[in-house]
């Protein structure tokens, strides 16, 4: 059983082309971004940081602060820095204690904690 129109070719297989061929002119494409007017910076790794190592106080409102960016980006900063100075004066002064009571326990090992 033969159908009808299956052996036959395509109708634009049929058709004359053009004498003159035609110039296409493709534009390329352009992709506009819009970037962030002006990202304001939210200092909440710092403020973790302060938190966890240096001043727990000043941290939690440091991070407290980093939280509501929008409005606390400079206090904020200024939290985080103020912390910073507290833990590394605090650290500081830890270590300046610890070797003063090292060099005072060897200098006078015995007398001074009752032993003759």
């Amino acid at each position: 059983m033969k159908c009808a129109g299956y052996n036959q070719p395509p109708a634009f297989m049929n058709q004359q082309h053009p004498a003159q061929p035609h110039t296409v002119t493709v534009q390329p494409t352009v992709y506009v971004a819009q970037a962030p007017l002006n990202p304001v910076k939210d200092y909440m790794g710092y403020s973790i940081f302060t938190l966890l190592c240096c001043c727990l106080p000043l941290g939690i409102a440091a991070l407290i602060h980093s939280i509501n960016v929008k409005r606390n980006s400079r206090t904020a900063k200024t939290l985080n820095h103020v912390a910073l100075g507290i833990g590394l004066l605090s650290l500081t002064l830890m270590i300046v204690y610890i070797v003063v009571i090292v060099v005072q326990a060897t200098r006078y090992p015995r007398y001074h904690y009752g032993y003759k």
